[in-house]
């Protein structure tokens, strides 16, 4: 009886380093190395001026992004920049969620500059920054690596397209890409947030807005190119435009001016 037990003993004691060896390596393949920690704080202002509670935060959301979103090159290969700016982009606008999930994207394609329509992007008639595909295409971000860095190399600009794109997925999450994301913003909001839309597309039509005149192009559009001023200028837009600051700060749960 006396060897069995050994044996019992032993195989248990064995179990415990197993798991335990797995355990430490999870917790080490979550956690973010020095290197790119640094790049962010070299890049991603809104990285820059969050709390050290929050940063870890952020990096465990940027990582588990990496963790089901790949993030593949044509005619590039996407190095650890790259990987971390687009990463940065999607958890910006959702980091106030806490837990999300893309669930409608599988892929980001980074192309070396812009493209067309028909994904080409060499030659003339190039004017495409970035888009979230659609048919067979589902699924699918595409973005330009150009447009990708000076989109994080301004920091006090008001555009980023890498946002605006995922901006756009997120208002494709309730079904719709039509500039009223139903299933995050407040119910009370979406009728005066209508509203907002028209009055302001008027004053950027009048030359009175400081918006970026592409918000005119629809409502998806004007969601999409507020949002990018709401989180590069937050203090500048917040004090230009109120009425969308607050709605859009109900939102994306999260205040940018305070964090």
């Amino acid at each position: 009886m006396m060897p069995y037990l050994i044996l019992l003993a032993a195989f248990i004691v064995a179990l415990y380093f197993i798991f335990r060896s797995k355990k430490t390596k999870q917790v080490s393949q979550n956690a973010m190395n020095e290197t790119d920690r640094q790049l962010l704080l070299s890049h991603v202002a809104y990285y820059q001026h969050l709390d050290q509670d929050n940063r870890l935060k952020f990096e465990q959301m940027l990582l588990d992004f990496l963790s089901y979103v790949r993030v593949e090159g044509i005619d590039l290969v996407p190095d650890a920049t790259d990987r971390l700016l687009i990463a940065s982009s999607a958890i910006i606008p959702v980091f106030g969620f806490g837990q999300w999930k893309y669930q409608n994207l599988h892929a980001v394609i980074l192309y070396p500059d812009t493209f067309n329509k028909d994904f080409q992007f060499e030659g003339g008639d190039r004017n495409i920054l970035g888009m979230v595909g659609t048919g067979y295409m589902n699924g699918q971000m595409i973005l330009s690596r150009s447009a990708l860095l000076e989109g994080f190399s301004i920091s006090t600009d008001k555009e980023n397209t890498a946002i605006h794109e995922f901006v756009h997925l997120l208002d494709k999450s309730d079904g719709a890409t039509d500039g009223i994301p139903e299933n995050l913003m407040p119910h009370q909001y979406i009728i005066p947030w209508v509203k907002m839309i028209h009055q302001e597309i008027s004053r950027i039509e009048a030359g009175k807005s400081d918006i970026n005149p592409y918000a005119v192009t629809n409502e998806a559009e004007f969601l999409a190119v507020v949002s990018e001023y709401f989180f590069e200028k937050p203090a500048q837009f917040k004090e230009k435009h109120p009425e969308l600051y607050q709605i859009l700060a109900a939102t994306f749960s999260q205040d940018p001016v305070k964090k």
